[in-house]
């Protein structure tokens, strides 16, 4: 039996919950949050308002991290340093070099897995998409897509101030809303040659982050990728995601992935799961990625997203920073993906 624990008990540990109290062979443990009002939420369960003494007094096999961004690296260090297993949420940190601390911590931890939210990985249709790329049945990839057109009103800010300041959330609508499509770029399209981007403020809501960004991606393989975020959209659209191949046009809208041959005619391929309710747009693959990560602790298996897999998208989001302000096209050096190339 899994003894689990969660640290922070805000919004997505909503979703983590009741993925940890349905899985047979696991059990919540122990909660921490600094609210005390949240005690509720965990009724029966030891409740802590300090992480660390929460680590050093439980005996929990694994800790899920559900915290603001500036607080994901000292927590994965503590959790690690007490040989504690990790499902951290995305993103891996709230700016690069905490991220390589955390890739530093897996590798010079071997014992101690940890495992990032990158759950869109897991979707049905990106699951689909990615064997059909890789099928070579429609030839190579020759562009990607990917449009990410979000609301977030100033409510949502002034509710969890943490979300408005470059100090505390790492970036805006890059890190925070659309991550996952630019996970989603680089999973797909394979490893990245350079970037060329820009980031805005279309909102006049005065904080430090931004809420539109955009970038064009060019990969190792000669493919290109274009990626277009915003935070200004009137509502929260589907994303749509986009692989251009020299045999077929293959997209994903609404969470239904579509084959476009000669003539241009789409064809439904598959549909994802969806969550019930109002933010459906999330996707449905917490669940997956949470029970399988529970599986390979119980396995001492290695199929799981690893942190330097999720370092990808940082320095992707990185570079994009760099170029805007440099006003350049920015090279791309990720080691892991380097590594992957090479194996």
């Amino acid at each position: 039996m899994l003894r689990i624990g969660i640290i922070g008990l805000g919004d997505i540990s909503k979703i983590h919950l009741p993925v940890i109290k349905g899985y047979e062979q696991a059990e919540l443990t122990a909660a921490c949050d600094i609210d005390e009002g949240l005690r509720e939420a965990v009724k029966g369960v030891p409740f802590y308002q300090d992480y660390q003494m929460m680590l050093e007094e439980e005996d929990l096999d694994c800790v899920h991290i559900c915290l603001p961004h500036h607080l994901h690296y000292p927590a994965v260090k503590a959790a690690v340093e007490q040989g504690v297993h990790v499902l951290l949420e995305k993103p891996l940190a709230d700016n690069l070099a905490d991220s390589r601390a955390i890739v530093e911590l897996e590798e010079n931890h071997p014992d101690v897995k940890i495992c990032v939210s990158l759950q869109n990985r897991l979707n049905e249709t990106v699951q689909e998409l990615r064997a059909m790329v890789q099928s070579g049945a429609y030839g190579k990839i020759t562009g990607l897509k990917g449009l990410v057109t979000w609301h977030r009103p100033k409510a949502y800010y002034e509710i969890k101030p943490w979300r408005s300041a470059m100090a505390t959330a790492g970036g805006g609508v890059m890190i925070n809303q659309s991550i996952h499509t630019l996970d989603l770029l680089q999973f797909i399209g394979g490893e990245i040659k350079a970037i060329r981007g820009s980031v805005d403020q279309l909102l006049d809501n005065g904080y430090d982050i931004e809420d539109t960004a955009s970038a064009y991606i060019q990969f190792q393989n000669g493919a290109t990728g274009l990626f277009f975020a915003t935070n200004a959209n009137a509502q929260n659209s589907s994303v749509e995601f986009q692989v251009t191949l020299e045999k077929a046009k293959l997209t994903i809208k609404d969470s239904i992935l579509t084959i476009a041959q000669e003539g241009n005619k789409k064809e439904k391929v598959i549909e994802d799961q969806k969550l019930p309710g109002s933010k459906f747009y999330y996707g449905a693959s917490h669940a997956k990625l949470i029970t399988n990560f529970y599986q390979q602790l119980l396995e001492n298996g290695d199929h799981y997203i690893h942190a330097k897999e999720a370092e990808v998208s940082m320095e992707m989001i990185d570079r994009i920073y760099e170029s805007s302000r440099t006003k350049q096209t920015i090279p791309f050096n990720n080691q892991f993906q380097k590594e992957s190339v090479e194996k």
